[in-house]
């Protein structure tokens, strides 16, 4: 066997080795939460969206390989207040008759620290779709990762709501259970 034989065999060795450590996972509903919080009137109301869909491709190692796709079902909307929840659902806010899904996507994601990490995407409502970053946290479960990470959002910046007595600023904090998809 030849030099450049040897090469070509360590180096698709090396390529085969580093594509099993990378891995994907698909975020579940279950053991995960996205939830919300905005002012109105002076008062907090708090609210949850379910739903969620998508790929996530994540190696601690390698972060910068990794890539989120995720999307929840805006018409999960849920504050416990039924009439409001509906109200939510129109035309007005999230109007998830046309926008049925709302879309979190990666475009880097880099290592700030142990188990910490810095996400930089797009963030799409209604069809608008805005820049975004924030850190969160990735931590090692028996099947899968926890991502924690929580961010400020304008839904003005969305077309979500007019003028009202809402805030224009909402917190979401977010708890993502991402399980191993079986190859």
């Amino acid at each position: 066997m030849n030099l450049s034989m040897k090469r070509m065999i360590l180096l698709v060795l090396a390529l085969l080795t580093h594509r099993v450590g990378f891995a994907q996972y698909q975020p579940a509903d279950e053991g995960s939460a996205l939830k919300f919080t905005i002012s109105n009137l002076g008062f907090d109301v708090k609210g949850t969206f379910s739903g969620l869909a998508g790929k996530i491709n994540f190696d601690a190692q390698n972060p910068s390989a990794a890539s989120f796709d995720v999307t929840l079902n805006a018409g999960s909307v849920n504050t416990d207040n039924s009439l409001r929840d509906e109200h939510l659902k129109a035309g007005g806010y999230f109007d998830v008759t046309n926008y049925p899904h709302i879309r979190l996507a990666s475009t880097a994601i880099k290592s700030t620290g142990k188990n910490r990490y810095e996400f930089t995407g797009k963030l799409t409502i209604k069809n608008t779709t805005k820049d975004i970053s924030f850190p969160f946290t990735a931590t090692t479960e028996t099947d899968g990762y926890l991502f924690t990470g929580s961010f400020k959002i304008n839904r003005k910046d969305y077309g979500v709501g007019g003028t009202s007595t809402i805030a224009n600023e909402l917190q979401v904090d977010m708890s993502i259970r991402a399980k191993k998809v079986s190859s």
